[in-house]
């Protein structure tokens, strides 16, 4: 059996998904009784089914916040009005009181489902709207990292906070992240075979910049790898990260918790 541990959280899930509305009552149900507190729940800015399911997460689940933002892969949508950005992520804040974080956001030159300038351009102006709003970031970076860092020194002026989601970088984007004042948030490819890298990089981050989460649906952790993951397997995720940082799961588990309520308002 899985360790478990009081005060789990899960520090980003898209439980908005479609691949979670025909089952949410139970998923969640799953992950209150695997202990789970909070979770951070990521909305796609204008995605009307998202919105309406998110409603419905509130009422299941009091405790869930939100990160609204554009999505790299959806930047495309916003070529050629890319001040548009900024009206429907802030309009979206607005109407949304539980939103908590401007995200995901960021850059993904691997698949380059949106032009590369244009994702640089959305990229940039909601980092700016995060700064005028002080609220913090979730950051979406795979094969970008130079650029992601750039505009994030830029635009952020070193003012904006907030977190390398799924972090799967190397050691120089870790401390890019920290130099910056960011963490970083480890997910169910820390417990992949072939993750021994990702693991070390896991196990040298300062405990008071951690996070851990799902990303559910995608990503589910051994042994659940290639199902539909949800935020009751973060379980997994924290006792990986504990066994090789050597510490308990118990004691990380507030660790973790501590860090997120210090960068995530209530």
């Amino acid at each position: 059996m899985e360790n478990q541990a009081n005060g789990l959280l899960d520090s980003h899930c898209h439980l908005a998904d479609e691949a979670f509305i025909g089952d949410l009552s139970e998923v969640v149900g799953r992950a209150r009784d695997a202990g789970l507190e909070q979770i951070l729940c990521i909305l796609a800015a204008g995605n009307q089914t998202e919105y309406k399911q998110a409603k419905r997460l509130q009422t299941i689940w009091p405790n869930v916040r939100f990160a609204i933002g554009v999505h790299p892969h959806q930047a495309v949508e916003y070529a050629g009005r890319s001040d548009e950005v900024v009206r429907d992520v802030r309009e979206a804040i607005e109407v949304e009181p539980l939103v908590r974080v401007v995200g995901e956001i960021g850059l993904d030159y691997h698949y380059d489902f949106s032009p590369r300038d244009v994702q640089r351009e959305v990229f940039h102006r909601q980092v700016t709207l995060a700064r005028e709003l002080r609220l913090p970031v979730s950051i979406h970076t795979r094969e970008a990292e130079t650029d992601t860092v750039a505009i994030l020194e830029e635009a952020g002026r070193r003012e904006v906070r907030g977190v390398f989601h799924c972090f799967a970088g190397d050691a120089s984007l870790a401390d890019h992240a920290l130099a910056l004042g960011f963490h970083v948030s480890f997910s169910g490819m820390i417990t992949f075979k072939r993750a021994d890298a990702l693991r070390a990089i896991a196990s040298e981050v300062p405990t008071d910049r951690l996070l851990i989460e799902t990303d559910a649906p995608y990503l589910a952790p051994v042994p659940h790898r290639g199902k539909r993951n949800e935020p009751a397997w973060v379980s997994r995720v924290l006792e990986v990260l504990a066994e090789v940082r050597g510490t308990t799961v118990e004691s990380l588990s507030q660790q973790v918790m501590t860090n997120f309520r210090a960068l995530v308002r209530p």
